[in-house]
């Protein structure tokens, strides 16, 4: 079973917050949009999959961060 939750929050927090969701552990996909409800970024997580795997992730995150002001990210949560 999944659940969704979105954050409302400005570009130059979206890169800390990626990362802090990621840290989680139980994130399935990130979805990042405008303001205006755009598909920005979206992209999967996989169990177990950390380190290198999400550095390109990361850095088109904050090539993003540095281009948008609000935005959103929707979360899509594993439950048990």
């Amino acid at each position: 079973m999944t659940t969704k939750e979105t954050f409302t929050l400005h570009g130059e927090n979206l890169l800390k917050k990626v990362k802090e969701l990621i840290a989680e552990g139980n994130i399935r996909k990130i979805t990042i949009t405008d303001k205006e409800n755009k598909e920005l970024m979206s992209f999967p997580l996989t169990f177990g999959v950390v380190g290198a795997i999400f550095a390109p992730v990361l850095a088109a995150v904050g090539a993003l961060a540095a281009l948008i002001g609000e935005c959103s990210i929707t979360v899509e949560r594993e439950q048990e």
